[in-house]
């Protein structure tokens, strides 16, 4: 099987969010449908250890924005590039509001969202996959979705060539310019250290391996293949190699 067949499919990209216990968290995902009209169901899928997950299973409940083509890439590192065990992420977000079933969407970056109360949940595997009914739902803006394509062309950096020393972080792509990484150095993106960071260049010689996320396509430059996606956080096994 070629599973590159796969990446011909297009995804939205959108913020799922959910609340429990007085706490609030959400993860970026790209499966988002309408799957019926009377009643409005809607399924979602979401990677099964992401903490968004587990809440959306006890709590029953759960919201989506969809993101628009405006949004920066700040909004991907918030939501898609750290946990919600570890950190806050609506700590000094302010381009949220609460829906009538008390969880957070977004007012910027989003065209629309809705609110859905799960009426079953089946697991695939990787990921969990969610039926909602939908109990509220807003149209925000007349602006464009961002789809994923046109996240990985227009969003997402790309590393700037330049006459220094270029170290890319093996988890997530980050690049740091200097002579050395220093010892106390932490990635800004996903918080690994020195030790994770290696020479442009020193990579299978001038060739560059690249290492394709299987589950939502996220391309990884380096030797070997993330220790997890740094989009949806599936373990280094997830990767292929790109030939």
């Amino acid at each position: 099987m070629d599973t590159k067949a796969l990446y011909n499919l297009t995804y939205g990209l959108y913020l799922l969010t959910a609340r429990e216990d007085g706490k609030d968290n959400g993860c970026i995902i790209n499966t988002a449908i309408q799957a019926a009209s009377d009643p409005v169901r809607v399924l979602v899928c979401v990677i099964k250890n992401n903490h968004t997950c587990g809440m959306i299973q006890r709590t029953g409940q759960f919201n989506v924005s969809a993101i628009t083509d405006d949004a920066e890439f700040a909004l991907f590192q918030r939501f898609g590039m750290q946990s919600g065990r570890d950190v806050d992420k609506f700590d000094g977000f302010d381009a949220v509001a609460r829906a009538q079933n008390g969880l957070y969407y977004l007012t910027g970056n989003a065209n629309m969202y809705l609110s859905a109360k799960v009426t079953e949940q089946h697991d695939l595997g990787s990921h969990m996959l969610f039926v909602g009914e939908v109990t509220d739902a807003a149209v925000l803006s007349d602006r464009s979705p961002c789809t994923y394509a046109y996240y990985q062309s227009n969003i997402k950096p790309k590393p700037q060539k330049a006459q220094k020393k270029q170290w890319v972080c093996r988890i997530c792509g980050h690049v740091y310019e200097g002579e050395q990484v220093p010892d106390d150095y932490i990635c800004p993106l996903c918080s690994h250290g020195k030790e994770d960071f290696e020479l442009v260049g020193e990579q299978r010689g001038s060739q560059t391996r690249k290492w394709v996320c299987t589950v939502c396509g996220y391309v990884h430059e380096g030797d070997t293949p993330p220790a997890e996606c740094p989009i949806c956080h599936v373990p280094a096994e997830k990767f292929k190699e790109q030939i």
